[in-house]
């Protein structure tokens, strides 16, 4: 098997783990565990907030660890993390419990992709790096897409499914530790990046596109079970349209090097805002409701693919770090929104709260790359 393809079908089955269920499944999951703990609105929304908080100290700590231990140790500790977070999700007696449990679980998602991001440019041919690097990040996209239908074969049933989900996730530590090459990946001297034109609107763009994702990632399914006929089949059926578009945030690094980084980041923040029109403003048929999902979930990965593609390409000698710098910056930008989306809600209601959260979408399109890599593979 070569590099690329072991490489990315353990780092996609990673992502997949860690993101779509340590990470984002809380929200599909939010209406059921508010019904039974007792949440709330404005609680939920700052519990999600701890979540990408939690991420956003485990994506500079995996960097730097990245650079000092290697690849494999930071990946295995990854899915480590993940099974012991969603372990705690599926046992919380209280609100308490289950905000620490939330907050160790999304941490795993900020161990996992810096190593990953080192791993391929240590062992991965130059031509196929970029292509590998968004395969690998579509993984998030695959979780999200099974997490719809787990939801609905197991009728809302979210101690189970966490359950479940930490099992993989164990499994998935075994993988990491005997497939991923041990290599630091860096080359750089290491400390905080400089802070140039291009990373400095990588900053400002990920910020911006972070914050407007949460209106979905984290009260997706709060939007729908609000309107009628959306019940726990609503929701999953959402998820998995949301992860099934996905899938195309895997051809990210392919269009970025045939059309260049800022036509493909400006069309894709369009689709997301649409994307969370169409699912949050409660004026669209349940069938528009599902394509704005789609839309959503192939805007958001192929986003994320466009951050990763610009933050290496503005660092390539530290590619661990430039992941981390466009990631970080999208995991604060969700730290700020989930909880102030929460409170525009519970005080406004969902209309404008979603329109105002498309609008950060397109504003991030205001910032450009500079620059363009050279073109991926098909």
């Amino acid at each position: 098997m070569s590099p690329a393809l072991r490489i990315g079908t353990v780092g996609f089955a990673l992502i997949a783990v860690c993101y779509g269920f340590a990470r984002f499944a809380f929200g599909l999951f939010l209406p059921q565990i508010d019904a039974e703990l007792g949440l709330g609105p404005s609680l939920g929304g700052v519990i999600s907030g701890g979540a990408f908080a939690g991420y956003c100290i485990a994506i500079v700590a995996a960097a730097v660890l990245t650079e000092r231990i290697g690849a494999r140790a930071v990946a295995t500790a990854a899915a480590i993390v993940a099974a012991v977070g969603m372990a705690g999700i599926a046992l919380a007696p209280s609100p308490l419990i289950l905000a620490v449990a939330v907050i160790v679980a999304g941490s795993s998602t900020g161990l996992a992709s810096p190593p990953m991001a080192a791993a391929v440019a240590a062992a991965v041919r130059m031509d196929r790096r970029d292509m590998t690097n968004t395969v690998i990040n579509a993984g998030t996209s695959a979780g999200v897409a099974l997490s719809g239908p787990i939801a609905l074969a197991i009728a809302g049933q979210w101690r189970l499914a966490f359950g479940a989900f930490a099992a993989v996730a164990a499994v998935l530590a075994i993988a990491a530790a005997r497939s991923l090459p041990a290599s630091r990946g860096g080359q750089g001297p290491g400390g905080l990046p400089p802070m140039s034109g291009p990373v400095l609107r990588l900053i400002s763009a990920s910020f911006l596109m972070g914050a407007a994702s949460t209106a979905l990632w984290s009260f997706g399914g709060q939007l729908v079970s609000r309107q009628p006929g959306w019940g726990p089949t609503g929701t999953g059926t959402l998820w998995t349209c949301i992860g099934a578009g996905g899938i195309a945030g895997a051809w990210a690094g392919t269009l970025v090097g045939r059309f260049g980084l800022d036509p493909v980041h400006r069309m894709f923040l369009g689709l997301m805002a649409a994307g969370i029109l169409a699912v949050g403003s409660g004026l669209a048929t349940p069938a528009l409701a599902l394509l704005g999902g789609a839309l959503f979930g192939a805007a958001y990965v192929m986003l994320t693919g466009v951050y990763l593609v610009w933050g290496t390409c503005a660092l390539p000698d530290r590619p661990a770090t430039g992941l981390m710098v466009g990631f970080l910056t999208i995991a604060v930008g969700q730290t700020a929104g989930a909880p102030i989306f929460g409170l525009l809600m519970a005080g406004f209601g969902a209309g404008p709260s979603v329109t105002c959260f498309a609008a950060l979408a397109l504003l991030a399109g205001l910032f450009r790359a500079g620059r363009t890599p050279a073109a991926a593979p098909a």
